[in-house]
C-alpha cells in the first residue's frame, strides 16, 4: 500500500477495508492490498470475518416473514 503508517502493512489493510470490501478502493490500492493478502494469513482471515459477518447481518436484518405472519403483526400494529 502506498500509504505505509509507521505501524506496518496490516495497519494499513485496515485502514482501507471498509473501501476495500465496499468495492470503493482505487485500483492500484487494491492491487497492493491483495498482494498483502496473499502473504498474510492473519489479514486474510479478518478480511473473510469481516465479510461473513456483513452478510450474516445483511441475511438477517431483512427476514422474509410467511404472509399470514405479516398481516396478523401488521393488524396487531394497526398498519394495516
Amino acid at each position: 500500500m502506498s500509504t505505509k503508517h509507521e505501524h506496518g502493512p496490516c495497519q494499513d489493510l485496515l485502514a482501507q477495508l471498509s473501501d476495500y470490501i465496499d468495492g470503493e478502493l482505487d485500483a492500484a490500492l487494491c492491487v497492493e492490498l491483495e498482494a498483502h493478502l496473499a502473504q498474510c494469513q492473519n489479514c486474510r482471515v479478518m478480511v473473510d470475518t469481516v465479510r461473513k459477518t456483513i452478510t450474516l447481518y445483511s441475511v438477517q436484518s431483512s427476514p422474509v416473514l410467511p404472509e399470514d405472519v405479516e398481516a396478523r403483526l401488521l393488524r396487531a400494529l394497526d398498519l394495516e
